[in-house]
């Protein structure tokens, strides 16, 4: 009689945190659509755009926003604040030329999360090795180095990327930041490769998937969200998106057998994020656009095939394959359309901002297609200021 009551007692218990735990689901999700009912169609438009902190001063042209040589916004000013109230976005990227100093870099971050009335979401390159904007700087942040993540995968020991990115979550989160556009989780396949290289963990997908799996929860441990990049995979190409256009000729069942695996271990391990690559793949889509302006990539096969329900974000908008072909507010409008929630540093922001907006309002874009990122990227802003609290 005893065991019987103590099962029932037990079984009782799981349903009732079962209960709450969808009630407590619930109320968030109500709690999200409530705040996206109060926003103005600029404020939801704004939401989807994450930009150079730059981009909202007058004195730079788009040009000088590439420039690492010309110093960046080190803080946030007047000027920032009103342009910011007719160009809202939800959130910045951070570069070199923005981070002076420990103190400088604090005081930043703190005042960029609430410039607006919506936290923003701050983000940078912090992946070890040549890219480590905080790590590599002149000034010293007190923060401890990493070598490249091909190296540390040629250990063979997945503990070490995952030390690896625990660390450097801790240091991104004690300096204001929400998300590191890390790890890079493309198998680098190609010799020849100009960009990816010893920033992948290997060139090999069944290893590679181990480390990238153990970085990402090594980060989020630590409080910072993983992004992976570059879907649907930048290691088998041969040019830079950087400069221009780039592709990869395998058809969607050999990215499955190689380039996907590391994507999905990243993705079972909780990777909040997934960044887009600029690489055509003709063979998967039956064209030359980039994989960022492709419903069949980011819709089709991540969204649909691959079941990702986090925040889908582009690549640097600004750079050579996007920027040689199209205006901003043309990528921007196609990126949408193709399922992307956060739309990285476009070119010309304001341009790309108001194309938005049209598009919304003359109905190429339907406003129900916007409120579904907007809800996504709440929905992360809001798991943020709760980790915060707890």
């Amino acid at each position: 009689m005893r065991k019987t009551v103590g099962w029932l007692r037990m079984v009782l218990g799981i349903v009732l945190a079962g209960i709450l735990a969808v009630s407590g689901a619930l109320a968030e999700e109500d709690e999200i659509r409530m705040r996206m009912q109060s926003m103005t169609l600029r404020e939801k438009v704004g939401q989807l755009f994450m930009i150079r902190p730059d981009a909202l001063e007058g004195r730079f042209e788009a040009a000088q926003l590439e420039d690492n040589n010309i110093t960046g916004t080190t803080r946030v000013s007047d000027e920032m604040r009103e342009t910011y109230g007719r160009y809202p976005c939800g959130g910045f990227a951070l570069f070199r030329k923005n981070i002076l100093s420990p103190g400088q870099l604090r005081m930043f971050t703190e005042k960029l999360h609430g410039i607006g009335d919506v936290r923003t979401m701050l983000g940078v390159d912090e992946e070890g090795g040549r890219i480590a904007r905080l790590a590599n700087h002149p000034a010293d942040f007190g923060v401890q180095s990493f070598p490249p993540m091909g190296e540390i995968a040629a250990a063979g020991d997945p503990e070490q990327a995952r030390k690896a990115g625990q660390v450097i979550g801790t240091y991104l989160a004690a300096y204001g930041f929400d998300i590191d556009f890390a790890p890079v989780a493309d198998v680098n396949t190609n010799p020849l490769n100009p960009v990816i290289g010893d920033r992948a963990f290997g060139d090999e997908p069944e290893p590679a998937a181990k480390m990238v799996a153990a970085y990402v929860t090594g980060l989020q441990a630590a409080g910072t969200a993983a992004c992976l990049k570059h879907f649907p995979g930048h290691g088998d190409t041969s040019t830079d998106t950087h400069s221009g256009y780039a592709e990869t000729l395998k058809d969607w069942e050999s990215l499955k057998n190689c380039e996907m695996i590391p994507f999905r271990a990243g993705m079972e391990a909780g990777a909040e994020l997934i960044m887009t690559a600029h690489i055509a793949a003709p063979n998967v889509t039956g064209s030359a656009e980039p994989s960022t302006m492709s419903h069949i990539i980011l819709t089709e096969k991540l969204r649909e095939e691959m079941g990702f329900d986090g925040l889908i974000i582009t690549d640097a908008l600004s750079m050579g394959a996007i920027r040689n072909h199209y205006t901003s507010a043309e990528t921007c409008i196609a990126c949408i359309q193709a399922g992307a929630d956060i739309l990285l540093m476009p070119y010309e922001y304001f341009e790309a901002f108001d194309g938005v907006v049209q598009a919304v309002e003359d109905g190429t874009i339907p406003e129900s297609r916007i409120d579904e990122s907007v809800y996504r990227i709440l929905r992360f802003k809001q798991s943020r200021e709760n980790a915060g609290e707890s």
